[in-house]
């Protein structure tokens, strides 16, 4: 049983509803989180809800994870991503992790704001992950019961400053400014059949139609059942909390090798970084002011479709 959830706003209000495209069913309560959504309803009653609906396109939909939960991220979680990372797979033995500002989620359609200061603006579509209840200690979480831990999925697309990032070693500044974490536009809830879905998805961001990122959930190093009993002996996450789950190979970063890391070590750290930035500065890839940028994940059969993102690229005023 898969049950799409959207949260959106109508007639001056912000409500949820159960998606069955093209209208929308609201749901009755008021809940002021993703979390509380999550803990106040069950599958079974969302799939059964009927009622008078809306249509989708009198409606504007905004993110379904809201910005009072944690947004936990994943680095380098595909092999070729690592390596065009400039890390090596066959050493790095761990699971990277950092994390994003909550006030950097915007509705899945909302324009990215390029600030001023950044030069080098990143895509990264990632599937994130929503948390079904609160982790207060270790948890021995496996690919069998993964579903009493996750309640669904989202698309992430995990803008990034790679000027910021890279140089000033920021992952959090460089990954956190206004805009840069469009989630949506749908949270798609999961019984424990269809959470057998989440490694077989199929991921694809264009750029101006342009395929940039084209990869499957099959190919992740540190899956999600991994990574949550590793993280659940760490800190505490709440009901509704999303983590996102690292970006496939594509990106516009260009990071040298491993080799050419070291030899870089030897320079100064100006020079170093004088030398960095020249590189990326010879990237089209990068992305630039009225560019469009769409995302979609989707199992192969179609029985799991989390939507399409749309992002503007605009410039910062």
């Amino acid at each position: 049983m898969i049950v799409y959830i959207v949260r959106y706003q109508h007639e001056g209000g912000t409500h949820w509803g159960v998606l069955r495209e093209p209208a929308i069913t609201p749901i009755p309560g008021d809940f002021a989180s993703t979390g509380d959504l999550i803990r106040g309803t069950s599958l079974a009653a969302l799939d059964a809800l009927r009622g008078a609906t809306v249509d989708l396109s009198a409606v504007s939909l905004l993110s379904p994870i809201t910005r009072n939960q944690q947004f936990v991220c994943q680095g380098a979680n595909y092999r070729q991503h690592m390596i065009e990372s400039g890390v090596d797979p066959d050493v790095k033995t761990y699971n990277m992790i950092f994390t994003k500002a909550s006030s950097c989620i915007v509705p899945a359609d909302a324009d990215v704001v390029r600030p001023q200061r950044v030069r080098f603006l990143d895509y990264e579509i990632e599937l994130g992950l929503v948390l079904r209840r609160d982790i207060r200690g270790a948890c021995d979480v496996t690919d069998a019961n993964l579903h009493e831990v996750i309640a669904g999925a989202v698309i992430v697309n995990d803008y990034s400053a790679r000027d910021v990032q890279i140089p000033e070693m920021q992952f959090y500044k460089g990954k956190s400014f206004r805009t840069f974490g469009p989630v949506g536009p749908r949270l798609a809830l999961l019984d424990a059949e269809s959470a057998g879905l989440l490694r077989r998805l199929d991921l694809r961001l264009t750029v101006n139609g342009e395929v940039r990122q084209s990869d499957s959930t099959a190919n992740l190093v540190y899956g999600p059942a991994e990574t949550l009993r590793e993280l659940s002996r760490v800190h505490d996450f709440e009901a509704g909390d999303l983590l996102s789950t690292g970006t496939p190979a594509g990106c516009a970063l260009s990071v040298p090798s491993p080799i050419k890391q070291r030899l870089a070590a030897l320079l100064p750290e100006r020079k170093k970084w004088e030398i960095f930035l020249a590189a990326q500065a010879k990237r089209t890839q990068y992305l630039r002011p009225g560019d469009v940028v769409e995302a979609s994940i989707r199992s192969r059969d179609g029985r799991l479709d989390l939507g399409v993102q749309r992002n503007r690229i605009v410039a910062e005023r």
